[in-house]
């Protein structure tokens, strides 16, 4: 207990302790054990973590080792990297301006007769998610439309996106608990644990489905498109986390293509969505796209630290639950190679933020394009 206490207070300073290649590690009291050591006499050289973020794609083929990931600079804050003194608006604060009313709206469009599934169907709607997806969508619509022709106008379509990601992400983590028995989430009991399996899986299929319903109305067949493939990515990523590489070469490639389908895809897509919505330029769609693609892997990155550094109470779920499931996530994967693997991950998860406000920095300024820049920041800081 007391390692994973000591990483998780550095952690929400926001800033990860790297020393400079060959200087000594001071020592950390309480620390010790396979995620919060470094072995000295490891010299190999290191790919920077830079490169990774611009070799990567959706199916990582240039990855082949995490030796390549090792990172070897002096001590670095996130904030100062990320944000370089600017102050922006509150990205919540900003984005809730389009989504009052969003888990009702969500609500009326699930529309159910029967009480039991109505009630599994609606559990996770009652307000108490981050809506992180809902917000990011939000702000890159105005985002795009502003970089487009200057209007500060959202079209209702676009809105509509926002209700879909959620929709599917929540009927995603329905699904999750079922296959990993998994018997809370946001401070309360599963779906599963409440209605049992069978019925679990029945309200994550029509919440699913209402989502289709609301996206086949939006009429556009090139985001019907972007939503077919981000489906089609959750069931591979869920199907590649079941799976394993025996090769300890393959295995972090393994865990960011996982990654990027369990996570960044359902982001992205919903990102480049918006984008073709409200701009005819290609080049602003792949802009928004890669926003999405980076920023959603660092979240996901941050959440498997904190899987470790936090408690249960503070994140709604069991804590350590891959770790108990024996998925091998960055952290881990990072101690298997005698590195600190909190840091590190942190450190990688840092390098991806980096790169979504690079792209996002495309954009024509506008209180929304600063906002995702805030945002990405909020990735980094999060404690649950």
């Amino acid at each position: 207990m007391a390692t994973r206490w000591w990483c998780g207070w550095c952690w929400r300073r926001g800033c990860s302790w790297r020393p400079a290649a060959g200087s000594p590690r001071p020592e950390r009291p309480g620390c010790a054990g396979p995620l919060g050591t470094r072995a000295a006499s490891d010299t190999r050289a290191q790919m920077p973590y830079f490169s990774l973020v611009k070799t990567l794609t959706p199916a990582f083929p240039n990855v082949h080792s995490i030796s390549q990931f090792h990172q070897r600079t002096p001590a670095v804050c996130c904030c100062s990297q990320i944000q370089s003194g600017e102050k922006y608006a509150d990205p919540f604060k900003l984005g809730w301006r389009d989504l009052k009313g969003l888990y009702e709206d969500i609500r009326k469009e699930l529309c159910i007769s029967t009480k039991e599934l109505k009630d599994m169907s609606e559990y996770y709607f009652d307000g108490k998610g981050k809506a992180f997806r809902p917000i990011i969508v939000v702000l890159m619509a105005r985002a795009c439309n502003i970089h487009y022709n200057n209007s500060r106008d959202m079209q209702a379509s676009q809105r509509s996106i926002a209700l879909i990601a959620e929709m599917i992400h929540t009927a995603s983590l329905v699904h999750d608990d079922v296959i990993d028995d998994a018997s809370s989430r946001r401070g309360k009991h599963t779906v599963n644990k409440v209605w049992g399996e069978k019925k679990a899986v029945l309200a994550g299929d029509l919440i699913l489905s209402t989502a289709s319903l609301a996206l086949a109305r939006i009429g556009n067949t090139a985001i019907i498109s972007l939503f077919s493939q981000v489906i089609e990515d959750l069931v591979r990523g869920e199907f590649l986390q079941l799976g394993s590489k025996e090769n300890e070469n393959e295995r972090f490639a393994h865990y960011l293509e996982k990654t990027f389908k369990k996570t960044a895809s359902l982001i992205a897509n919903s990102c480049k969505a918006v984008s073709v919505l409200g701009c005819p330029d290609p080049v602003v769609h792949e802009i928004a796209y890669q926003y999405g693609k980076n920023v959603g892997i660092a979240f996901q990155l941050i959440d498997d630290v904190l899987d470790f550094t936090s408690c249960s109470h503070q994140m709604g779920k069991p804590t350590s639950a891959d770790l108990k499931l024996g998925l091998a996530t960055g952290p881990v994967l990072f101690a298997c190679q005698q590195s600190d693997g909190v840091q590190q991950t942190t450190y990688l998860a840092q390098q991806y933020c980096r790169e979504a406000v690079r792209e996002i920095r495309k954009l024509r300024p506008s209180t929304e394009r600063d906002a995702l820049i805030q945002l990405s920041e909020s990735v980094l800081t999060r404690d649950k």
